[in-house]
């Protein structure tokens, strides 16, 4: 239950952000894709990484320009893709299954 209600402020606190961006997305001339993978971004990875995905987090490290295939292997099975180095040794990321369907647009909004 605790985590329900983790998720929900999460959410809330994505939704005030998202509101009070000093970037208005709608005339920004990003793409849809890129918008809506800000809003994943948001709501589901701003509590342990930078709202700024080029800035380290609390906990976890920057992730601007990661691939899609480390973001499918982190936030899917929380693994690394074959000889990639971490940037940080610990194993807190848990994983996100609900997410599959979005990762395209997180990986477009990650994109460099």
């Amino acid at each position: 239950m605790l985590r329900i209600g983790q998720l929900i402020v999460t959410a809330l606190f994505a939704t005030t952000l998202i509101g009070c961006s000093k970037e208005n997305d709608q005339s920004s001339g990003k793409s849809p894709d890129w918008q809506r993978g800000r809003s994943v971004f948001l709501a589901n990875c701003i509590a342990c990484h930078n709202n700024d995905p080029s800035k380290d987090g609390s906990i976890g490290p920057a992730i601007a320009g990661s691939s899609k295939e480390l973001l499918e292997a982190r936030v899917l099975s929380t693994s690394y893709p074959a000889n990639y180095k971490p940037k940080r040794p610990t194993k807190v990321m848990p994983q996100f299954p609900f997410l599959k369907e979005e990762l395209p647009y997180l990986a477009a909004y990650l994109a460099k």
